[in-house]
């Protein structure tokens, strides 16, 4: 019985990894990485109109305030464009004569990632550079000196310095300009322009953040020729690692959804072992096992045999350091016992939980039951009548070194007992 329990058991474990690798690929990844491509820009800081002003008016060197809010999107990493508001606000100097006056704009502005242009990516992951220019719609309105409203339109143009602060928030720095086109009053709202057709100077410094939005890891701003690079080899990776047949069962590894069946064993067009009964056992292994045993009562060798495994402690669930979630895995275990159970409608089970020694033993006997819960809810919910499965908490597994980090894995685990 021992040699033919060991011969079947190594069978039974090419057997259990198979279906385990085809639960954890059975959806191939993909290697495409897109980056995100929209953001929100908010900036505040100072201005200063260099012209015009009636003489004898002026602001301080560095004026509050300023502020502007703008939306970007990014039509690769390299280029893009965008749609912000601006909003400036002019008074006057220490001992100049009074006034107060206020300038908003609405812009459409292309945008240059000169960072990436000039391979940034090179020497820095954190630091980059927008230059951005564009046109638009202004207006002048104040209470004081003509008290109404000037509107204009106007050229924009400004570079913009960026701190890589995480994937989604950049902190920037920047220095815009504008020109505006035939302005018929002076910034301060006390006289008419006397300059010509572009008129209005004015300098914005600010500083802000930029938010990034979308689903991907990285925005367009941070993705430079190595990322592509990068890309493209991953897909020649791809190719010449999925058109392997690890396996040798005919199907390539790259549409296999078990790369690791058993060998010489028949397979289906996705790889798959043929298991005709769903019984968990492939056809030509069970017909080898019927084969090779004689035949006990209407179960047969095979049943006969899969149950002295289970009964055997073949066939386990296990689990991480002070979790009761089993491993992925290991699910293949549960899987091993419920498709037993529904060959087999008058059989039973016992699930027995253990716990490894760390930590205290009433809270590893806790552990170790909700550990078992946590598999007989994994078979019920796969079609098992909870009224089959007994839970029991064995408490903690004494017979491996308590020192040995891989043999406490081990004894983390969940076993069965059919009856």
């Amino acid at each position: 019985m021992k040699k033919k329990l060991a011969s079947v058991s190594l069978l039974l474990l090419a057997l259990t990894a198979g279906a385990q690798n085809m639960a954890t690929t059975s959806t191939k990844p993909s290697v495409d990485q897109e980056y995100n491509k929209w953001s929100i820009e908010l900036n505040g800081g100072v201005n200063k109109p260099t012209r015009t002003m009636t003489p004898g008016y002026t602001t301080e060197s560095a004026n509050f305030f300023h502020g502007d809010l703008g939306v970007r999107y990014m039509f690769s990493p390299k280029f893009g464009v965008k749609l912000d508001v601006g909003y400036d606000q002019f008074k006057e100097k220490k001992n100049t004569p009074d006034f107060e006056s206020r300038y908003v704009r609405a812009s459409l502005q292309g945008v240059i990632n000169v960072g990436r242009a000039l391979n940034f990516e090179t020497w820095t992951n954190t630091i980059g550079i927008l230059a951005h220019g564009g046109f638009g719609v202004s207006q002048i309105s104040t209470e004081t000196g003509f008290g109404g409203q000037d509107y204009m339109a106007h050229g924009i143009a400004g570079i913009t310095g960026q701190i890589k602060l995480s994937n989604r928030v950049a902190l920037t720095g920047d220095l815009t300009g504008i020109v505006n086109g035939r302005q018929n009053w002076n910034f301060d709202g006390m006289g008419n322009t006397t300059t010509g057709s572009f008129d209005g100077v004015l300098l914005n410094a600010s500083v802000g953040l930029t938010f990034y939005l979308g689903k991907n890891e990285k925005h367009a701003d941070w993705v430079g020729e190595e990322d592509r690079i990068s890309e493209l080899e991953k897909r020649v990776d791809l190719v010449e690692t999925g058109l392997l047949d690890t396996d040798k069962d005919g199907v390539a590894d790259l549409y296999d959804l078990e790369p690791n069946s058993i060998a010489g064993v028949a397979v289906n067009t996705k790889g798959q072992s043929i298991d005709t009964n769903q019984n968990g056992v492939p056809d030509e292994l069970e017909s080898y096992l019927d084969k090779t045993y004689e035949k006990k009562g209407s179960g047969g060798a095979t049943n006969n045999t899969v149950e002295e495994l289970i009964n055997g402690g073949y066939v386990n669930v296990y689990f991480d350091f002070n979790s009761s979630k089993p491993t992925n895995a290991s699910l293949s275990g549960v899987d091993f016992l419920v498709k037993y159970l529904k060959n087999n409608p008058g059989k039973s089970a016992d699930i027995i939980g253990y716990a490894d020694e760390i930590g205290n033993s009433n809270y590893n006997t806790e552990l170790s039951r909700k550990r078992a819960e946590a598999v007989k809810k994994v078979a019920v919910n796969a079609g098992i009548d909870a009224s089959r499965l007994n839970v029991i908490a064995n408490g903690e597994d004494t017979s491996v070194n308590k020192s040995s980090k891989e043999a406490r894995q081990i004894v983390r685990r969940v076993t069965f007992q059919v009856k």
